[in-house]
C-alpha cells in the first residue's frame, strides 16, 4: 500500500502574523529607546556656535597682531610688512625643519613656502592656530631670532610665516580653515 503526500500550501496563520508584529513591534521599541543614549553623544549647542567664528581685522595696522579665540584655542591673526613677506620668502626649503605647509586650506602635502603659509590672494594676512607643536605652549609674537614666535618654555622659535626654524617643537604652527567673509572680515572655520 503506498502512502500519497499531498502538496499542500502553507498560507500565513495568525500565529505567522502576531510574531511579525511583535518582532517589528520590539525593534520599533529598542530604536525608540536607544534614540537619547545616540543623540546625547552628538556635540552641544555652545560647542557647535564656536564652530565658526568671524574676526574683524579693519583695525590691524600693517605690522600688528591680535589674537582671536576658536574652539578654546588663541588664533594669531598677523598683518605682516613687506619686509616680514621678503623675509618669509628668502628662506630655503631646506633649511625648515618641516618642509610641509600644515594649512588646512591647502592640499595636506603642500610644501611650506610662505606663499602657502599665508591668506591665498592676501599675503600681508598670516592666520594661525597659536599653539607650538612641542608641548601646546602659547608662543610670544615678534620674538626670538626669526623675529616670528617664540615659544619661552622649551625655546622653539618660529619665522614670520610660523614654520618651526629652531627648537624641539616638530612642526610648522597648524593654519585653520579660514576664509574673507568680506575684505574685513576673516571667518575661522
Amino acid at each position: 500500500m503506498s502512502v500519497e503526500h499531498s502538496s499542500t500550501t502553507t498560507e500565513p496563520s495568525r500565529r505567522d502574523f502576531l510574531y511579525i508584529a511583535t518582532g517589528a513591534a520590539g525593534a520599533v521599541g529598542a530604536a525608540a529607546l536607544a534614540w537619547p543614549f545616540i543623540d546625547q553623544m552628538n556635540p552641544d549647542a555652545a560647542t557647535l556656535a564656536l564652530a565658526q567664528v568671524d574676526v574683524d581685522i579693519s583695525q590691524v595696522a600693517e605690522g600688528q597682531s591680535i589674537t582671536a579665540k576658536w574652539r578654546g584655542k588663541p588664533i594669531f591673526i598677523r598683518h605682516r610688512t613687506a619686509q616680514e613677506i621678503a623675509d618669509g620668502k628668502d628662506v630655503e626649503m631646506g633649511a625648515l625643519k618641516d618642509p610641509i605647509a600644515r594649512n588646512a586650506n591647502l592640499p595636506a602635502d603642500a610644501p611650506a613656502t610662505d606663499t602657502n603659509r599665508a591668506a591665498a590672494g592676501q599675503e600681508q594676512w598670516l592666520v594661525m592656530v597659536g599653539v607650538c607643536t612641542h608641548l601646546g605652549c602659547v608662543p610670544l609674537g615678534q620674538s626670538g631670532e626669526y623675529d616670528g614666535w617664540y615659544c619661552p618654555c622649551h625655546g622653539s622659535t618660529y619665522d614670520t610665516a610660523g614654520r618651526i626654524r629652531q627648537g624641539p617643537a616638530p612642526e610648522n604652527m597648524a593654519v585653520p580653515l579660514f576664509a574673507f567673509a568680506t575684505p574685513t572680515t576673516i571667518r575661522i572655520g
